[in-house]
């Protein structure tokens, strides 16, 4: 009886697997439009990525500039509209 469920128990397992693994295939998108996913990310256009390292660049100075500081800076930011 012991061995009879543990094939059970394997047989169930493997088939759970294989049923994830085809699911896995069939959803996952082609070649053709995985290169088109990898056309449209903003790593591919140089403008956008330098758009980004400024940006990149402003936020760590402000994070370098709060960390020199004892005083809050989100109280001196005032939004901009009131």
């Amino acid at each position: 009886m012991s061995s009879m469920r543990t094939f059970l128990t394997a047989s169930s397992l493997v088939g759970v697997m294989a049923v994830g693994y085809g699911m896995w295939a069939i959803i996952s998108p082609g070649e053709e439009k995985r290169r088109e996913l990898m056309k449209n990310l903003p790593e591919s256009n140089a403008l956008r990525m330098e758009e980004v390292r400024r940006r990149n660049a402003l936020v760590m100075q402000a994070l370098k500039d709060a960390a020199e500081t004892n005083d809050n800076m989100a109280r001196e930011l005032r939004p901009p509209f009131k």
